[in-house]
């Protein structure tokens, strides 16, 4: 009976690993192929990977106020209930904005939405902090905390135990995105670039965007 609980625990942790979002991106990227701008043909599905550019005002970051195109967040607390505990997620926030991938001079964009969303990501995590009893929160955390109306201490006065989590696509960060290639004229002029004709990623009813700011070789190496 143990045996099979046994091969059932793993089975289960390794289902959870494969169907993961961040091995799905990895396995969908291995698999697609990585075009320079001048060879992307409309409405293929292909990646590029080079550097994130604003198009316009950047996002600020909540916590290292770091410039950039896109930032996920999240704030937890750690609830006690008798002899267990788990973290309860008080905050899940994230902004995005469309932005430039700069690669051997030549330039594409991608439009992310998040309502309705057309992309998947997978952000590796920048910035970490936390707080506890014993361990007070930073200023810069607690400017995070005041923000979001979140009181950094409970009963009699005591720091709680929360964990904070930041992950942002900074300025000129080498990112990879997959989209379906388009080339459109621009109807208006976007700051940054002097061409009427430009390259664009877009999502489809059955394909989004993916968005990643993982190395390369992660995918790269699997083909």
């Amino acid at each position: 009976m143990v045996f099979i609980i046994l091969i059932v625990v793993i089975f289960i942790i390794i289902v959870a690993y494969y169907f993961s979002s961040k091995q799905v991106i990895i396995r969908t990227l291995a698999k697609t192929p990585n075009k320079p701008v001048g060879g992307l043909k409309t409405n293929s599905f292909t990646k590029v990977t080079g550097k994130a550019l604003h198009v316009k005002q950047p996002l600020i970051a909540p916590f290292s106020k770091r410039k950039c195109v896109y930032y996920k967040i999240t704030i937890q607390q750690k609830r006690n209930n008798g002899k267990n505990s788990h973290w309860r997620t008080l905050i899940s926030d994230s902004k995005i904005q469309e932005f430039f991938i700069e690669t051997k001079g030549e330039h594409v964009i991608v439009r992310p939405k998040l309502n309705p969303k057309n992309f998947k990501s997978y952000l590796v995590i920048d910035k970490k902090t936390s707080s506890g009893t014993f361990n007070k929160p930073t200023k810069e955390f607690l400017e995070v905390l005041k923000k979001y109306n979140i009181r950094s201490d409970g009963f009699l006065g005591f720091n709680k135990s929360l964990r904070y989590t930041e992950a942002i696509i900074e300025l000129e960060e080498i990112v990879t995105v997959a989209g379906i290639a388009k080339w459109k004229h621009l109807k208006e002029p976007v700051e940054g670039y002097a061409y009427s004709k430009i390259a664009e990623l877009v999502s489809t009813e059955n394909q989004k965007l993916i968005i990643t700011d993982l190395p390369d070789h992660n995918f790269n190496k699997r083909r």
